[in-house]
């Protein structure tokens, strides 16, 4: 009898999935409709910030070595509107924050801090050379890269690129992602429902963890278990000119599991089926053609588990982002029982302790249908197989799932 093959790490698959996993191309793209996207290209100013030395507060203009004497206020420079002429030995000139230092200036004496008396103004207290001012260029100079090419744009990226001058932006394209569920007993939300049916619900997390991520997501809607209908849906999606293709359900080993056989009926080369972890075994990786294939388990939080651990990365290297998992440094809320053959990620939630660190607090039930406990869940207990029983307070990795 032959030995059975041992299941494939989550390591061995992730590295199977991401092996191929490469950018799909640049878009040049409005810079109001970056935010999120996936920078392809470092970017360079093509200006410099600040392009002059600027007032860092409302107040006066003037030499350091003049202060301790009244001045004369010779003008007024305001943010768009400088000062046009010198500020010489004994002058000051009125500005406010913003505002374009005069030529001759060299600090700025705050309001607050000044007496002024008809055309002549005197400091109350001492004001040192370079005080309050932003020197040109303290922000960023013209040619220096910015941000980096794989940086997922935040809104503060965007408006730094918009100060860079750059109002489109070249950005990794979407992937076009297609999300067909499966099962006799699931019905969309608000639907009639049968006697024996329950409301499908797992593809709008996995919908939703593809828009997070910047994929496109499109849902294909349910398709019942019949062979037929699954590979009539499969044509549909690849028909579409998707990058990837995720099901959900029917990646196991029971009589009415047909996804797998409908997938190679339409060319699939499988690269792996089942993983070494829980919850989340009967995982299918593939491709038709040029399109990947994800096949996930149909219960809820195995669909979500993988989505995180597979599908996450799966998005970020086709963006051109970094692809892997951060885990947290935590300690065990709890105390944990020895860990079976296969690695765990038991959901939990995540609080700060007294002593600042990060504790993670199991959820009493780990079944993995249960929508409430995933809900309420803000990170994933990595317990690795075979792993002995951990006492509350041990230190322990997390896997977040909420920031």
């Amino acid at each position: 009898m032959s030995e059975k093959k041992p299941l494939l790490s989550v390591e061995d698959a992730l590295a199977a999935i991401l092996a191929t996993a490469k950018p799909l191309g640049v878009e040049e793209v409005p810079l109001a409709q970056t935010f999120g996207r996936t920078l392809a290209r470092d970017l360079v100013a093509l200006r410099t910030q600040p392009p002059k030395n600027l007032s860092a507060m409302d107040g006066y203009a003037l030499r350091a070595a003049d202060v301790g004497r009244a001045l004369t206020v010779i003008g007024e420079s305001s943010a768009g509107a400088g000062f046009a002429g010198v500020c010489g030995p004994g002058e000051a000139v009125r500005i406010f924050t913003g505002a374009p230092l005069p030529q001759g200036a060299d600090s700025v004496l705050v309001q607050e801090d000044a007496t002024r008396d008809g055309d002549l103004v005197s400091a109350r207290t001492a004001v040192s050379l370079g005080k309050n001012v932003r020197v040109a260029g303290v922000d960023f100079h013209e040619g220096e890269t910015i941000l980096p090419a794989g940086r997922r744009l935040t809104p503060a990226d965007v408006a730094f690129a918009a100060s860079a001058d750059h109002p489109i932006l070249p950005v990794a394209r979407r992937p076009k992602i297609a999300v067909l569920s499966t099962g006799d007993e699931l019905v969309p939300p608000g639907e009639q429902r049968g006697p024996d049916q329950i409301v499908a619900s797992n593809a709008y997390a996995v919908l939703g963890l593809i828009a997070a991520c910047g994929g496109e997501a499109i849902d294909l809607g349910v398709t019942p278990d019949q062979p037929e209908a699954i590979e009539a849906a499969i044509r549909n999606a690849l028909a579409m000119n998707i990058d990837v293709l995720v099901t959900i359900g029917g990646a196991s080993v029971g009589d009415r599991d047909f996804v797998r056989g409908a997938l190679s009926r339409e060319g699939m080369a499988l690269e792996f089926w089942k993983i070494n972890m829980k919850p989340g075994k009967p995982l299918i990786h593939g491709h038709i053609g040029a399109t990947k294939v994800l096949g996930l388990p149909g219960n809820p939080v195995s669909a979500v588990v993988c989505g995180e651990l597979f599908l996450k990365p799966l998005i970020r290297a086709l963006c051109g982002e970094p692809a892997g998992h951060r885990l947290d440094p935590a300690v065990a809320g709890a105390d944990l029982k020895a860990n079976g053959p296969r690695r765990e990620y038991m959901r939990a939630t995540l609080a700060w302790g007294e002593d600042g660190r990060l504790v993670a607090t199991p959820q009493k039930d780990q079944d993995s249908s249960l929508n409430s406990v995933l809900a309420r869940s803000h990170a994933l207990i990595l317990r690795e197989a075979n792993a002995p029983a951990v006492a509350r307070g041990a230190e322990l990795r997390v896997l977040r799932l909420t920031e």
